[in-house]
């Protein structure tokens, strides 16, 4: 299986945009996938660069010109030529896309776990196998329950807690299967991620694809990384003064913070949005930090 990462930030404000994003990583998924031949990676490359234009989308293959104006048009369009033309040549069992954070996709009809699951149920039905698999907020179907009991019925709910170190080695030994240094490099994950799943899997990921070479050698290349994928959508939506009280609570000595000592500066509300976008987290009755140390560090090092 093909996997496809998507980490979904609030600046994808539509289904087209979210259907832009998820044929550009599939794009790259492929072009970089070891299982296709060398022709079938230049000709994912190139598909790549051909699928979009601006203004009403269009698709400029070998066939005549289609104008797709919508996300769900766009994604049947494309999803069934990759099938098609690499998916299956390269003997693939299928792809599976990995969408981080799908709450920030936030649609004006509010069923985008029901557009998802109608569009998927579709590929099956066509013979195209095509999984998906989102993380969001542990409420996330309560707000859709009443109108979209279909969407919640597809998918299998697991609520996902930070790994402990043992369930951190097993991944990284399930990853790593053929390294013969797992049992140095558990611990150095663990260190970095302190169990927690996105970034285990993002840290792994990017060690995978830059080879055996040292990860304390590799670690500024992939903390870029992270940096740009991660941590500047997180901050992307939020205004100057969220950030400045980000910035303030990062800067400070202390992991857990009490609201009151800032609150000439910063109303509660500020915390209350802060939590509920996911960077800061309750720790305990008015006590708040952090979402985790590699934001904190991020926040620490960049103006």
């Amino acid at each position: 299986m093909l996997p496809v990462h998507l980490s979904i930030s609030q600046d994808i404000e539509d289904y087209l945009r979210f259907a832009e994003s998820l044929c550009d990583k599939l794009a790259d998924a492929l072009a970089s996938s070891d299982s296709l031949t060398a022709r079938l990676r230049v000709e994912a490359r190139n598909w790549k660069f051909k699928q979009f234009k601006a203004g009403p989308i269009t698709a400029e293959r070998e066939l005549p010109r289609r104008f797709l104006t919508s996300g769900s048009a766009l994604l049947r369009h494309s999803l069934s030529e990759a099938w098609h033309h690499f998916i299956r040549p390269a003997q693939l069992a299928g792809a599976v896309f990995f969408l981080d954070d799908l709450q920030n996709l936030s649609l004006a009809s509010g069923d985008t776990g029901l557009i998802i699951r109608d569009q998927f149920q579709a590929f099956a039905i066509e013979g195209m196998n095509f999984s998906v698999c989102f993380s969001a907020k542990p409420d996330y179907f309560s707000a859709v329950r009443s109108f979209a009991e279909p969407a919640v019925r597809f998918y299998n709910k697991l609520i996902l807690a930070p790994f402990t170190f043992d369930e951190s080695s097993e991944y990284a030994k399930a990853v790593f299967e053929r390294e013969d240094n797992v049992q140095f490099l558990a611990p150095w994950l663990y260190e970095k991620t302190l169990g927690h799943p996105y970034f285990l899997a993002f840290i792994c990921r990017e060690l995978l694809a830059r080879g055996n070479n040292s990860p304390a050698k590799l670690w500024p290349e992939i903390s870029a990384q992270l940096e740009r994928e991660k941590f500047q959508s997180d901050l992307a939506q939020l205004s100057d003064k969220d950030i400045f009280l980000l910035r303030t609570l990062a800067a400070a000595e202390q992991d857990e913070f009490n609201p009151t000592p800032f609150a000439k500066q910063f109303q509660h509300e500020y915390f209350g949005r802060l939590t509920d976008r996911g960077l800061l987290i309750r720790s305990g009755r008015g006590r708040y930090k952090l979402y985790h140390p590699l934001f904190r560090e991020f926040l620490r090092q960049t103006k």
